[in-house]
């Protein structure tokens, strides 16, 4: 380490300890700004990496190092504003809510989103474009049919990273595939011990949720059909209103670039919303930039002093600037991680965790707190993803397991996790994105969380466990333990 001082695993925890305290106490119970409680993060793990030896320099060439890998999440969530806002200009999201709101009863919305946007995400491979298209549409639905928004937003997130996580065009499925030395279609059918349970699990809790009061009061018929009719006189409403969404996802079936597909998605709908809705390019142009307003609406001569209430609520959204308090938490974050990184606390834990593991269940566990920790600490899914593949890849194989088990649990405890902690890239998405806070929005995320529960009884169980014969490589004949019909694959 050039002369710098080695940690010893008490230092090494000290400052992740003191991550997840300020967190659980400032965030959870007594609601401090997280952007604070990172930063103080950050400076506990600085003063750590000064005592070592590091200097200022040092510290921040670190963080910017970080915060350098972040710039492409920086830019998407600044497009997503401006996509956001366009999109309530061009009329394409009051559009999508105005069907919504026709033909979606109200105790079928949570499974309906559920399920909408999991079949959006399987065939584009991407969470952020299904919460951010159609998610943001079904967040309307939902706030005009007043069902709880939490319970919706759980949904759409359980339902975007259904896919993400199963899609074989999915990077982050590719990428788990990847690292772990397995053949990608063999992860997928692996995935499925997990994932089909949390799927059927969500669906049913969804369904019943739906038929009670869990989610909070309906919306009368009467107010739906206000809301209906304050939209149908606002806008004029076309089929060519859904351009712009068949665009983005388009691109991202397609693997295009992420960030000019969203830039023409908002150029297409500032030209669809002065071509129909009859605006102004300098009122375009502020729904990009500021978000839109209601009062646009106004300027074009319609009567909105008779609008119902919630008619405001819906539409008033968006605006590239709209992101700059999450791009905030986002550095924050970043400054935390990139210090901690500095330090090389992370390695010195997982060592000793490895360590105490023995069995097959250990293992499973210790993956998947590993993950989850690395997710936390790191803010980067795809390190999350590569370093407890690098470091439990030798102990899988030592055990006699196949890599697609190690592909598998590090999926479960990052790719469906990583949108359920409030710092991460993930989380801070869609939470802005579908306009609910992480916390309120977990405990609906069933789909996400699940699967992580059901990896762990697989583990102490052997069910669903795949092992690999004594004395063959990883790609010969394979002995499926406790795995009946789900999937009986060989590679």
């Amino acid at each position: 380490m050039d002369g710098k001082k080695t940690l010893n695993l008490r230092l090494a925890i000290l400052p992740i300890a003191a991550m997840l305290l300020l967190l659980i106490i400032g965030y959870g119970q007594l609601s401090l700004r997280i952007e604070s409680l990172l930063l103080v993060s950050a400076a506990i793990a600085a003063a750590l990496a000064y005592w070592q030896g590091y200097r200022w320099n040092d510290i921040i060439d670190a963080i910017v190092a970080k915060l350098t890998k972040a710039m492409p999440v920086i830019m998407i969530l600044i497009c997503v504003g401006g996509l956001i806002g366009t999109w309530m200009f061009s009329g394409t999201i009051p559009y999508m809510v105005y069907w919504g709101l026709k033909l979606i009863s109200p105790q079928y919305i949570l499974i309906a989103a559920f399920f909408i946007t999991s079949a959006i995400s399987i065939c584009t491979g991407t969470s952020w474009g299904a919460a951010g298209t159609v998610g943001v549409a079904l967040m309307g639905v939902a706030a005009g049919l007043d069902i709880s928004l939490a319970a919706a937003a759980g949904a759409v997130v359980s339902g975007a990273y259904f896919g993400d996580k199963i899609s074989p065009l999915s990077d982050s499925t590719n990428f788990a595939a990847i690292v772990a030395d397995t053949d990608l279609y063999s992860h997928i059918q692996h995935l499925m011990y997990t994932t089909i349970p949390s799927f059927v699990l969500a669906a049913i809790v969804y369904f019943i949720a739906g038929h009670t009061n869990l989610t909070g009061s309906v919306a009368t018929p009467e107010k739906i059909t206000e809301i209906v009719q304050s939209l149908e006189n606002l806008y004029h409403f076309n089929l060519l209103l859904i351009l712009p969404p068949i665009l983005v996802l388009w691109g991202a079936m397609t693997k295009r670039p992420v960030i000019p597909v969203m830039l023409a998605a908002c150029t297409l709908a500032i030209v669809i919303g002065i071509a129909l809705q009859g605006f102004t390019l300098k009122q375009g142009l502020n729904a990009l930039i500021d978000g839109f307003n209601l009062s646009m609406l106004s300027d074009q001569g319609h009567n909105i002093t008779g609008v119902v209430s919630d008619v405001p609520r819906l539409l008033n959204r968006g605006g590239m600037f709209s992101m700059m308090s999450t791009i905030l938490l986002v550095f924050c974050a970043f400054s935390f991680a990139g210090t901690l990184t500095l330090t090389g606390a992370l390695p010195i834990i997982i060592n000793r965790l490895l360590k105490a593991v023995h069995t097959t269940g250990q293992l499973i566990a210790a993956t998947l707190g590993t993950t989850i920790l690395v997710t936390g600490i790191t803010c980067d899914g795809k390190l999350a993803l590569l370093i407890p593949a690098e470091l439990f890849k030798g102990t899988y194989q030592r055990m006699g397991l196949d890599n697609k088990n190690l592909s598998r649990t590090i999926e479960d405890g990052c790719t469906v996790i990583e949108p359920l902690l409030p710092w991460t890239s993930a989380g801070i998405y869609m939470a802005t994105t579908l306009g609910v806070s992480t916390l309120k929005l977990l405990p609906w995320a069933i789909q996400c969380y699940a699967a992580t529960f059901i990896a762990l009884i697989y583990g102490f169980t052997g069910f669903g466990i795949t092992r690999v014969m004594p004395g063959n490589s990883l790609n010969n004949k394979e002995t499926h333990v406790k795995s009946p019909n789900l999937n009986h694959c060989q590679d």
